[in-house]
Parts: C-alpha cells; structure tokens; sequence
C-alpha cells in the first residue's frame, strides 16, 4: 500500500506528459514547417510519455525507453517537441537516484545517440547541436544536486543520531560512576577498618561489617533504581522517583558511618526544584562526598545547599589534604560534575582552599 502511493505521482506524471504528447506535438511540428506528423511517431511519443510511470522502480530502464523512443523519433526526421521533456525526466531521474559515475555514464551515452539521430534524421544540424545538450545536461546536473541535498540530509540525521546515542551513554556511565563510586568507596573504609578491628575488638568490627552490607544494599538498590530508569528511557508518565536533595540525609548517614563528620546546612524550599536540577545538585554532593572519602584522609565535610530566586547554590568543603582527586575519565569525577553544571547553563568550580582543604562550590540556575 505505502508503495503504491509512493509511485501515485508518477502515474500521474506519465499522464500529464501523455497529455502534452498528444496536443503538443503537431503544433511543435507547425512551427517548424512539418505539416504532419505520423501516426506511428505518435506511438512512440505515447512510449516516451508512459515510460515514467515506473521511473523511481526502474530509472535506467526508463531512460533506455525513453532514449531508443526519442532516437527512432527523430531518425525518420521528426521535429523536436514535447516528447524531449519524457528524455529529460528519465535523465533527472537517473541522476537523483542513481551514483553520480552511473548517471554521468547513462546521460552521456543517451545524448551521443540524441546528436547522431538528430543529425542523421535531418532534424538537426551542427550548429544546433549545443542548444540540444542542455536536455541532458541541465536534468543531470538538477538531479545530481538533489541526490547530494537527500544524502547530506541524511547523514545530518545519522550523525545526529550518533550523537544523541553517545550523549545517552555518556549520562548512563555517568550516573552508574557517581551511584557505584560512591558506595564502593564508602565500603573500602569500612572494610579497612573491620580488618584492623578484627583481632582485638571483634564487636566493634562486627559493627563495621553491618554497616558495609548496609552500604552494599543501599548501593545496589540505588543503582537498580537508575538502571531501570535508563531502561525506561525515563518515561514522562513514570512516577518513580529520582534521587535528589530528598535523599540528602541518607547521603550524609553513609558518609559519616565511615567515620567522615559531615555537617549539613540548607537554605530555601527545596522540595519544589526542577527535576533536572534537584538530580544534578545531589549527584555534585554525592561525588564531592566520595573524593573527601577517597583522597582527604583524616577530614570533616561541610555541604552547604541555598536557594534563592534565580539560582541554587551547592557547596561541598572539607578539611583534607586538600588534593586534587585522580584524574578520571571525560564525563565522571569532577569533569561529569562540570558537564552536569553546564548542561543546566550553570557553573562549577573545584580546587584546593587557601586555609586548607578542598572545596567544590556549584551554581545552577533554576527556571521554573
């Protein structure tokens, strides 16, 4: 069905040139003194005006009817007339749908044999045969300029496709890095200290070994969370929620069962963020809670989160070593935390405090 109407206005074309084969003709033939025209001329301008109807299924077969009809037409010196506009389309045709060396090689052949019937038949003379390429040439070049617009359309499409899929990979690895980083880093500490505990005070290692499966299940949860959602391809109707500054005070729970003090100060009506917003602010927290666990040693955390009209202002300082973390990939640590940040036309900055420690500071516009 969808093929059917793809090929509709080809019909309609090979009617439209059947038309003005049939009335066009003899007057063409007037005009350039040929009384009559006969009548199995007609069948061939009938043949040349048809052929179209099949131009996209089959371009270079139809321009073979086209020019063999055309050739046997001016061979018995027939004049020009409309049964060149059949010739034209058949060499447009070729062009738009067929490789350029193709169509060039099909356009030349079919106006070497137009100029010999043409001079053969007596139709047409040397001096008129420069005017006559343009049947061919100016078609060739028409459909050659199509083709190269189709094609440079769709590999606009391709490449944008191809960057929407990297972008989607890039924000899944990113999300998986800031959930798994985290927890796994929370984990490593309390791992290192129920070894060192175990030999002389198992309880209290006991005590750590609780807080790592609760970490562990904690961790996995949140990243089952975010990988059902990436398989959701977050779903506007989808009512689950998604991490953000709601989550905070666990955030903040995980850290300081480490051993980190963490103090926390909010400033605004938090509940009511933009999604987008409320998501980047608790994974800049999150992060910045994992390099203080990963890389500032002996420390206490400060996250200060204020809202004001236009923008919400995310602060994370310790009192580390003040080191900067370990290079890492483009779109995770403080480089993700940065794409985050811009994404949303906002701003990070990240780096070593003159009074000591490390301090990431965040401002996100929100827009309501």
């Amino acid at each position: 069905m969808n093929r059917a109407r793809g090929y509709l206005p080809d019909g309609l074309l090979a009617l439209a040139l059947l038309a003005v084969g049939l009335m066009g003709t003899a007057p063409a033939g007037r005009n350039q003194g040929v009384p009559s025209i006969p009548g199995w001329a007609y069948a061939l301008v009938v043949t040349a005006a048809l052929a179209p109807a099949v131009r996209r299924l089959l371009p270079m077969q139809v321009l073979a009817v086209c020019t063999a009809a055309v050739c046997g037409y001016l061979l018995s010196g027939n004049p020009y007339g409309p049964i060149m506009l059949s010739l034209a389309i058949a060499v447009y045709t070729v062009a738009a749908h067929r490789p350029l060396r193709a169509a060039a090689v099909a356009a030349t052949g079919s106006l070497v044999l137009l100029i010999v019937a043409g001079l053969l038949g007596g139709g047409l003379d040397t001096a008129a045969v420069a005017p006559q390429v343009a049947w061919v040439a100016g078609p060739l070049a028409i459909g050659v300029t199509v083709r190269v617009g189709r094609e440079q359309v769709l590999q606009n499409r391709r490449d944008e496709a191809r960057r929407q899929a990297d972008a989607e990979r890039l924000r899944v690895a990113q999300e998986v890095h800031d959930v798994v980083g985290h927890g796994l880093a929370a984990i490593m500490m309390q791992a290192d200290v129920a070894l060192h505990l175990l030999p002389k005070q198992p309880e209290q290692a006991e005590a750590a070994l609780t807080a790592i499966s609760r970490t562990s299940r904690e961790s996995l949860d949140e990243l089952r969370t975010t990988l059902g959602a990436v398989r959701r391809g977050d779903d506007p109707d989808d009512r689950s929620p998604a991490p953000g500054l709601a989550h905070l005070n666990a955030l903040v729970d995980r850290t300081r069962a480490v051993g980190v003090p963490v103090t926390v100060d909010l400033t605004g009506p938090l509940a009511s963020l933009p999604t987008a917003v409320d998501l980047a602010a608790y994974r800049i927290v999150q992060e910045s809670l994992t390099n203080v666990l990963r890389h500032a040693g002996a420390a206490t955390a400060t996250v200060q989160v204020t809202l004001t009209d236009a923008n919400l202002t995310v602060s994370v300082t310790d009192t580390g070593r003040g080191a900067l973390p370990t290079p890492a990939p483009a779109g995770h640590g403080l480089a993700g935390m940065k794409e985050r940040a811009s994404a949303l036309g906002g701003s990070l900055t990240a780096g070593p405090r003159p009074e000591g420690g490390f301090a990431v500071t965040a401002a996100l516009p929100v827009r309501r």
